[in-house]
């Protein structure tokens, strides 16, 4: 018989290997000062790519306004108590009610957290007879729910990212298989995938339609606020805002703040009120954090300007990285990969380059997420960025670029490594 914490204090998990050496530094690192495209890192200054500020409302004078106010008109803890019981307000109302229309659906549902949601919508929306069919690179979230739906007896099938030839196929195999088991079909996709920046293929999915019958889900957490005419996202961006059944998307994107919220006909949604467990067995999303989304969903609608600023930027960061030579990959949103031949080593010496040398904080990817000899610097432009510090950056991976050309990064530890 094995103790739990004896299993637990030894190296488990495929990112506790890193702990030891990491910690601080390339994980749980730590940005001071107030939330920008500038702050400190290690008492550096360094130019922020790593934050999910689209818009840059984090620090938007109405948001902060909005969110004091709340604060001390109605502090953190009201309304006490889940939804369900003791937990709605008129306020909880009026912002589904608003995201509902922005979305063009029946209705919408608030939830405290978007990962928790998405794994609890899951575990209401599919019985243990029905099939899901999903896209390889889903975010963590789907994947726990579709294992929880797995874990109850339900069948699920993976297509290649965005092979519409293989999810053909694989609807296919939903299909015969929910004829056996008189169950549904529901095809998951990610709107915008948060680490390549590419788009689901929602027109290929939809155009499946025909040969088959099923139900399309979205989780927009990086197209809500960034994609589309007015912001409603990646399916409006397409132009398939009645195609898409359920949309997901979270607040700690766009919207700078904490919850997510799930959209569709009333009846669906009124089931998940009635069903899903994180929601039913979990403190009302606190006032405050209401009332600020209430602020940042207006500013979303009413304030183009930093949506539009936000393109400008993403722009011209992905052209100024191509015309240095970069792989950028497939992004058709802000969201900005780069792609670097390299091994875990070398992607951390590039990271203390840029971070201790050169004044840039980006976040970087190894394997199993990219092949592995592949890293991937990934960076995230906002509407508070400016072409001043977009200039900057494209000029430090230009010296980035020639140090790897050169075999500089390959060094076990580099000499200016200090990460006490």
């Amino acid at each position: 018989m094995t103790d739990i914490f004896d299993r637990l204090k030894n190296v488990n998990g495929p990112l506790e290997q890193y702990r030891q050496k990491a910690e601080g530094y390339f994980m749980f690192p730590e940005l001071e000062g107030k939330i920008g495209p500038r702050m400190k890192f290690h008492g550096k200054e360094v130019i922020t790519w790593s934050l999910n500020n689209y818009l840059g409302l984090a620090n938007h004078p109405e948001v902060r306004e909005a969110d004091a106010k709340a604060a001390a008109d109605w502090g953190m803890a009201y309304p006490m108590g889940a939804r369900m019981m003791s937990g709605q307000t008129k306020y909880h109302k009026e912002l589904e009610v608003k995201l509902a229309r922005f979305e063009k659906k029946e209705a919408a549902y608030l939830l405290n957290y978007g990962y928790q949601g998405m794994v609890s919508i899951l575990d209401s929306l599919v019985s243990r007879n029905d099939v899901i069919v999903y896209d390889s690179e889903s975010h963590a979230c789907i994947m726990d729910g579709i294992f929880l739906h797995k874990s109850k007896g339900g069948k699920s099938f993976v297509y290649p990212h965005n092979d519409m030839e293989r999810c053909d196929k694989m609807l296919g195999f939903a299909t015969r298989k929910a004829e056996e088991t008189g169950g549904g079909i529901l095809v998951i996709t990610e709107g915008v995938f948060g680490m390549s920046g590419g788009l689901g293929d929602l027109p290929g999915i939809v155009k499946l339609r025909g040969k088959y019958s099923f139900r399309l889900m979205i989780d927009d957490a990086h197209g809500f606020g960034t994609m589309g005419e007015t912001g409603a996202g990646t399916s409006e961006h397409f132009g398939l805002m009645d195609e898409v059944d359920i949309y997901f998307a979270t607040f700690a994107k766009s919207m700078a703040g904490i919850g997510a919220f799930v959209a569709s006909e009333k009846a669906i949604v009124d089931s998940l009120k009635y069903n899903m467990r994180s929601q039913i067995f979990a403190k009302s999303l606190p006032m405050p954090m209401v009332i600020g989304a209430l602020k940042r969903l207006e500013i979303l609608q009413t304030q183009p300007q930093h949506r539009e600023n936000l393109w400008k930027v993403a722009r011209s960061l992905q052209k100024g990285l191509l015309a240095e030579g970069f792989n950028i990959g497939n992004t058709q949103s802000p969201v900005t990969p780069v792609y670097v031949k390299g091994n875990v080593a070398e992607g951390t010496n590039i990271v203390v380059d840029l971070r201790e040398n050169h004044g840039v904080f980006c976040s970087i990817v190894a394997y199993p997420v990219v092949p592995k000899d592949v890293l991937m610097l990934r960076l995230i432009p906002t509407a508070a960025h400016t072409q001043k510090e977009v200039d900057e950056t494209i000029a430090v991976f230009k010296k980035i670029k020639i140090n790897l050309e050169a075999g500089k990064y390959k060094a076990e530890e580099m000499q200016s490594m200090s990460i006490e």
